[in-house]
């Protein structure tokens, strides 16, 4: 973007907010003849609102390009034939000189330089509708992140799916920008599962190996405890402790269900039997090799909780589950999940019951629970 380029587009955008503050309804701003003056101002308020939220998505579109454009500017007056720590200290510096200009941390501008440069070479109908304001910066976050692991071919095809209404398939219904984010992101995660070049039970193979737990201080005496673990078992626990905690709740009970939550999780995780130890147990995969030390031996009979049957319900497709397709199942409140993670509780008959509505039909849910309790078979039972 050129700098007359830039300078007029900044002093548009600051005209639009200049011509919106003027219009913007306040006290007293509502015509007296109207029949309902506090119904007409409540309702400039709300456009006034509707235009702001454009107005925002048009300067994170302006945003994305300048952060572009500062980045490949940079990098265009870099010698050629510069060395790789010399372009190692240019990228620091790159991202170094966007967080001191933005005021926000070096990590939070790295991560916007990315997701422009994903922005302006390979979407380029999310940042033009990023640029109408016909999607907000969420959505476009969530398009970038889905087609972060697709091919070009794949970014433009997700992208076309969604924001093309000339496209072969089309999205249907509700366009993106009219989506709440979080429900845009689901269903383009659904349709990357879907179409992704590489089956979804080998990017889980992959995944499955960076699996984690993390603890992050915060302040007032408190801190972050996450995991990042397969689908299956983040869903069985979760709605494990959420079938306690709403167990727990009643007139006697002041706390709320998120607290529950959280105090029935750490008592399950400090109960269960951390016993110091000087030897090791035979590692998961085999191997005779031990470390000296003191080890955490888990004694899961020693929780005093209960421990309730942790209900996960799944949609399986019939020919995946019988290995014929690739086709990924349906994990209730998740989204796609490898069909084999399906197929492995049916073999192996865990405690915790997995129900499972199969049907050939592509995406088809049975929603009556009438025709639900007829129609469903439960894997295991034969």
């Amino acid at each position: 973007m050129e700098r007359s380029t830039a300078d007029g587009a900044l002093e548009a955008l600051m005209a639009s907010a200049a011509a919106l503050a003027v219009v913007v309804p306040g006290p007293g701003s509502a015509a007296e003849c109207v029949p309902d003056p506090l119904r007409a101002q409540a309702d400039g308020w709300l456009d006034s609102l509707q235009e702001a939220c454009r107005l925002q998505a048009a300067t994170a579109a302006f945003i994305v390009h300048a952060a572009a454009g500062f980045a490949d500017a940079t990098r265009a007056m870099s010698p050629p034939d510069e060395q790789p720590h010399q372009r190692l200290a240019l990228e620091m510096g790159i991202v170094s000189e966007l967080a001191c200009v933005m005021t926000v941390s070096e990590r939070s501008a790295s991560a916007l330089l990315a997701q422009a440069h994903e922005l302006t070479t390979a979407l380029p109908l999310t940042l033009e509708a990023l640029q109408k304001g016909s999607m907000s910066w969420q959505h476009a976050r969530a398009m970038v992140d889905e087609a972060a692991s697709l091919d070009p071919a794949g970014a433009a095809a997700l992208e076309a799916h969604f924001l093309d209404p000339d496209a072969p398939d089309a999205a249907k219904r509700c366009p993106a920008g009219d989506l709440v984010p979080s429900r845009f992101r689901h269903k383009a995660r659904t349709w990357r599962e879907r179409h992704h070049p590489v089956s979804i039970e080998k990017r889980h193979a992959r995944s499955v190996l960076d699996r984690r737990l993390e603890y992050v201080p915060d302040r007032d005496g408190m801190a972050w405890l996450s995991a990042y673990l397969p689908a299956d078992q983040a869903a069985g626990i979760w709605n494990g402790i959420t079938a306690t905690a709403r167990a727990l709740q009643g007139p006697a009970e002041d706390r709320t269900l998120t607290q529950l939550r959280a105090d029935i999780a750490a008592q399950l995780l400090l109960s269960a039997g951390f016993t110091p130890s000087t030897t090791a147990s035979s590692p998961a995969d085999g191997s005779t090799d031990t470390a000296p030390g003191n080890v955490l031996v888990i004694d899961v009979d020693a929780v005093p909780a209960p421990s309730p049957a942790a209900q996960v319900l799944v949609t399986v497709p019939v020919f995946a589950l019988m290995g014929l397709t690739d086709e990924p199942a349906d994990l209730d409140g998740y989204g796609p999940i490898p069909a084999s993670m399906a197929g492995s509780w049916s073999l192996t008959g865990r405690p915790h019951s997995a129900e499972y509505w199969l049907t050939p039909v592509m995406g088809r849910r049975w929603r009556s629970a009438a025709k639900a309790t007829a129609s469903r078979r439960r894997c295991g039972n034969g």
